[in-house]
């Protein structure tokens, strides 16, 4: 267990800043991510805005690939987009090596467009339409994972409508919680996605007499945020034994696609290794001869971003510090959606070093719910103080909104002593330009 981490303490600023080694405190030039004063970046670019460090998504690639390649099985890394798909992070983790998990049709295209090969596309996703179906074939996309006994059905008969064949891999509902948040829980009985554990003999064998299909294997994804192997295991074991009976029942089985949703330390917490998720792996499928397919996402680029948020002010209200930002639950849902939890610190060193004291943070939005931290320790912050929330490389701007006519915030990358905007802040006339109003209300 981390030293740092004691469950019934939050940690403080300088143990999460310690934990992270994309960013450190400079006695002068206050927080810093990589080689880059977050100062400066605010200075020239405003707030809020999203920073992340290039050098952070290298290294955690490098380290997952590493802890899998020593286990001697043929795995492949498929990034899950939804994570955060902007065009410069698909690009460095495709320069790593790394395929694309796609959910959607606007991820397909994203993923090409960022240069993933078709045949490193893995198109995942509950609901695909008969349009997204049609272009994930015709771009021939590596493998499309198959949820349900309806999905079979319908693309079988648009790819034998297409005259073409689509790879395709069972997505198998183990019935395994697991321990994480139940909105993004994935492998239980009762949660929308995959075919019943019982259902997945028959409908192999289904698959396997339809035209235009070529089931090469099965797929699972129990969920995200995961922070035990144990979920991993059960599942694993599953479909393990999965396999083994399908192969007896004559069926060729090729692959199975692992999923994702290795969790990340948030708080300074416990959590899984890419060694520990590589040995749950290997001891799962070493004897079946597989190839493996790995989902990560929010492991890989969480840690490498941050929101540089700017103090609108502060307020005592019945004995309540709140200390409101310029950042908003419309940039960063997740408090707001999964009550999570996200380090704050100050930018400046000074500020960070004055004692803490309680407070409540929160954005502008008119929603009660527009909160980021209750009860949090942080030291007196002025007007105009700036702030860093940790860790929202994943699920921060992808989840972005316009909510209360909030332009989106800018998004910019570090690669060492370089920084550059990769997305400029939206302007406000944005928010309305592609609206019209039509004659008969005008």
């Amino acid at each position: 267990m981390p030293a740092s981490f004691q469950p019934d303490a939050d940690p403080t600023g300088a143990e999460l800043i310690a934990a992270r080694p994309s960013i450190r405190m400079h006695a002068m030039d206050g927080l810093l991510i990589e080689d880059v004063p977050l100062n400066s970046i605010a200075d020239a670019v405003g707030t809020p805005s999203w920073v992340y460090s290039a050098t952070t998504m290298r290294a955690r690639a490098r380290n997952l690939r590493t802890a899998l390649a020593e286990t001697g099985l043929d795995i492949s890394l498929h990034y899950a987009m939804k994570a955060n798909d902007h065009l410069a992070i698909v690009r460095i983790l495709r320069a790593e090596g790394l395929g694309a998990d796609a959910v959607s049709g606007g991820e397909l295209d994203r993923g090409l467009a960022a240069g993933i090969a078709p045949a490193d596309i893995v198109y995942s996703g509950v609901g695909k339409s008969e349009l997204e179906l049609r272009r994930a074939l015709q771009v021939d996309v590596g493998q499309i994972n198959v949820e349900s006994a309806e999905e079979l059905e319908m693309l079988s008969g648009i790819a034998h409508d297409m005259g073409c064949t689509a790879r395709i891999a069972l997505r198998v509902n183990p019935d395994v919680d697991a321990e994480t948040h139940a909105k993004i829980s994935t492998g239980r009985a009762r949660d929308k996605f995959g075919i019943p554990w019982n259902d997945v003999p028959a409908l192999y064998a289904r698959a396997a007499a339809l035209p235009g299909v070529d089931p090469v294997g099965l797929a699972t994804h129990i969920g995200s945020q995961i922070m035990s192997l144990a979920p991993f295991r059960a599942a694993y074991a599953r479909i393990a034994r999965l396999v083994t009976e399908l192969r007896g029942a004559g069926h060729a089985v090729r692959s199975v696609d692992c999923g994702g949703g290795l969790g990340v330390a948030y708080r300074n917490e416990p959590a899984p290794t890419p060694t520990g998720l590589a040995g749950a792996l290997r001891a799962a499928f070493h004897n079946l001869d597989v190839q493996l397919l790995l989902e990560p996402g929010r492991w890989l680029v969480a840690p490498a971003g941050v929101l540089l948020c700017t103090v609108v002010l502060t307020k005592r209200s019945a004995g309540t510090r709140f200390v409101v930002l310029d950042a908003a639950m419309n940039d960063l849902v997740r408090p707001a959606m999964y009550d999570a939890w996200h380090g704050i610190v100050p930018v400046s060193a000074a500020d960070a070093a004055r004692p803490a004291e309680q407070a409540d943070i929160v954005g502008p939005v008119c929603e009660t719910g527009d909160t980021f931290a209750r009860g949090r320790a942080l030291p007196p912050l002025a007007r105009n103080a700036r702030v860093a929330i940790l860790d929202v490389g994943a699920y921060g701007s992808v989840m972005s909104s316009t909510y209360n006519a909030r332009p989106l915030a800018a998004e910019v990358m570090v690669d060492g002593e370089r920084w550059s905007v990769i997305r400029a802040r939206q302007s406000t006339e944005a928010l309305w330009q592609d609206e019209s109003v039509p004659d008969f209300i005008a």
